[in-house]
C-alpha cells in the first residue's frame, strides 16, 4: 500500500470559549482518492480542513502532509496544497485570466509558464470566454470554478475544498461534479467536506462521518449504507405520538429496527413485500391516522440517522 499523504494523530482542537471544534481525530488520505469529510454544519470540518492547511493552529495532535509537519513547517506544507475555501477568495482587482495568472508567479512560476497554465486552466473549466472578464460579474457557479482552477495553477499534491457546492444551484452544482471528477482522472488527491449526502456519495472514495467533532465511521459509501443492515428505508409521519408508535410497528413481521426521527418513525426492512400495506393497517387500527409515507434505499444519511438519531441538515 502506498504511504498516506496526509496522516493525523489525536488532532484536536479547543477554542478560547471552551468549544471543542475537533476531538482526537485520527484520519490516513491515500494518494489519489476523493476523500470526504461529512456531517452538519459545526461537525468540525472546516476547522479540521484550516489545521490540515495551516491556518487554524492545533491545540494538540499532529498532521502532516506528506513528510511535512504542517505545525512545525508551515511554509512547506503550503507548497504542496491547494485549497478552496467557502467564502469568495477571488482577486476582484483582477480579471478572470490574471486570478490564474497572478497565483502562478507567487508561486514561483516562469511568466511563459503561468501564461500557458492560465490559458489551459481556462480552457478546461469552461472560462475561456470570459477570460478578459470582471471577476464580479461572474456567477456563482462560474466563480466557483475560477476558484478551484486557480487553486490548482501550481499543480499541489493535495486539494482541500471545503464545502464546495454551498450555494450553488443544482446546474452549476453538476457542473462542478464533472469538473472535479475530470480533475481527480489525471491523479489529484482530493479532500472535501461537505454536508450534501450526494455529493458525498457520488464523488467519494471513502467518507469519514463527523459530529461534534468527533469521527462517528469511515469506509466507502457503499460499505457505509450496508452498516445500516437493511435493503429499504420507510418513513411513516402520523398523528399522534410517535414514540408510542414504535411499539405498534416493532411488533410486525419484517420489521427489523424502527426508530423516531425528527417527529416521522424510521424502519428498517430486509423484506418489504406487503410492509407498507401492514404498516398502515396497524397504525391506523391503533389510532395513529398515517399522513405521510417514503420509501427509499438506505443513504449516507441513512447512517448518520442512525450512528446520531438526528437528521443530517441540522
Amino acid at each position: 500500500m502506498p504511504d498516506a499523504v496526509i496522516r493525523t494523530q489525536g488532532l484536536s482542537k479547543t477554542y478560547g470559549t471552551g468549544v471543542v471544534a475537533v476531538d482526537g481525530l485520527d484520519l490516513e488520505v491515500m494518494p489519489g482518492e476523493i476523500f470526504g469529510l461529512l456531517g452538519p454544519n459545526g461537525a468540525g470540518k472546516t476547522t479540521t480542513v484550516g489545521m490540515l492547511t495551516t491556518r487554524v493552529i492545533p491545540t494538540s495532535g499532529s498532521a502532516q502532509i506528506g513528510d511535512v509537519d504542517v505545525l512545525a513547517h508551515p511554509t512547506a506544507a503550503k507548497r504542496q496544497i491547494g485549497v478552496v475555501s467557502q467564502t469568495n477568495t477571488l482577486d476582484r482587482s483582477l480579471s478572470v485570466w490574471e486570478n490564474l495568472y497572478h497565483h502562478g508567479k507567487y508561486f514561483g512560476m516562469s511568466t511563459k509558464a503561468s501564461r500557458a497554465r492560465a490559458d489551459e486552466l481556462l480552457e478546461r473549466f469552461r472560462l475561456a470566454d470570459r477570460a478578459e472578464a470582471d471577476v464580479n460579474t461572474l456567477s456563482g457557479g462560474m466563480a466557483q470554478r475560477l476558484m478551484v482552477a486557480r487553486s490548482i495553477v501550481h499543480r499541489p499534491s493535495i486539494l482541500f475544498l471545503d464545502e464546495p457546492t454551498s450555494g450553488l444551484d443544482p446546474q452549476s452544482r453538476l457542473a462542478l461534479w464533472e469538473i472535479l471528477g475530470e480533475v481527480h482522472a489525471d491523479g489529484q488527491t482530493i479532500l472535501l467536506t461537505t454536508h450534501y449526502m450526494e455529493e458525498a456519495d457520488r464523488l467519494c472514495s471513502r467518507v469519514a462521518i463527523m459530529d461534534h467533532g468527533r469521527l462517528l465511521a469511515l469506509d466507502r459509501p457503499d460499505a457505509l449504507k450496508r452498516t445500516v443492515g437493511a435493503d429499504t428505508i420507510l418513513r411513516v409521519r402520523t398523528d399522534g405520538d410517535a414514540d408510542a408508535l414504535i411499539g405498534v410497528v416493532q411488533g410486525i413481521e419484517g420489521v427489523d429496527s424502527a426508530s423516531v426521527v425528527e417527529g416521522e418513525v424510521m424502519i428498517a426492512t430486509r423484506a418489504t413485500d406487503g410492509l407498507l400495506a401492514r404498516l398502515i393497517q396497524a397504525a391506523e387500527s391503533n389510532g395513529f391516522p398515517v399522513r405521510d409515507v417514503s420509501v427509499a434505499e438506505p443513504t449516507l444519511e441513512t447512517v448518520f440517522i442512525t450512528l446520531t438519531g438526528k437528521e443530517l441538515r441540522e
